[in-house]
């Protein structure tokens, strides 16, 4: 997908953003960087900026791994939304994460075509999840939060990398970036290439239903293990 067939509007970079922009920059030098050399990097910034670069690299690399594609995605996400327009911190928490995974998307689909595409004959799987939210998984978006940011992150982002691409991202924009079933399959649909223009509401569903199920086998075998 080139520039042209992105769905992401182009907006001005906000008011703070270009200091933002540059310090990311900065980071792109071809090496691979840890949450704490990005935190480092990223201090002294505006509290909203803060707040949300840390959210969107740490989602980045869910999406696509750390490193040098995660930076970028961060810059893009804040030059593709006009922040000073949201009212709210939670608004506009909720505006760069669309942008950073509408353009993880793309990312995604361009380097792995293919591996987006949307499901042909889905079949409902017998698992030990019948809902799809969270708390059929027996945790919380809170608890889902701390687990993410708390001394025990590694080992929940492992799990999550090793998620099929699908299944992975699915996991990524319901249970961390929050949008809805219907949010998730638009976006794939109009962002991971030609191939995935079929996923529907039920497909995403599907597949977000097993990836909690793997994540609900993931708690129970870390507390048996402890």
């Amino acid at each position: 997908m080139n520039s042209k067939d992105s769905l992401i509007p182009q907006t001005p970079i906000p008011a703070g953003a270009e200091e933002f922009s540059k310090k990311v920059k900065g980071l792109l030098d071809g090496q691979p960087k840890d949450e704490a050399t990005v935190s480092k990097a990223l201090e002294g910034m505006d509290a909203m900026f803060d707040a949300i670069a840390s959210g969107l690299y740490s989602m980045a690399s869910m999406l696509v791994g750390e490193g040098e594609d995660s930076m970028k995605l961060v810059e893009t996400a804040v030059e593709r939304t006009d922040l000073s327009a949201c009212s709210e911190p939670a608004e506009a928490r909720r505006s760069s994460r669309r942008a950073l995974c509408l353009a993880a998307i793309e990312l995604i689909a361009s380097r792995e075509p293919g591996s987006l595409a949307a499901p042909e004959q889905l079949v409902h799987a017998s698992t030990c999840i019948e809902d799809d939210d969270l708390e059929s998984a027996g945790i919380s978006r809170a608890e889902l939060e701390n687990m993410l940011t708390g001394p025990n992150r590694a080992s929940i982002k492992s799990w999550i990398e090793s998620l099929p691409t699908e299944t992975r991202v699915i996991f990524v924009l319901r249970a961390v970036a929050g949008f809805s079933t219907e949010d998730s399959a638009a976006m794939l649909a109009g962002h991971g290439g030609e191939s995935a223009k079929g996923w529907t509401g039920d497909a995403v569903r599907e597949i977000f239903r097993q990836g909690l199920c793997s994540l609900a086998s993931q708690l129970i075998q870390a507390t048996t293990t402890k």
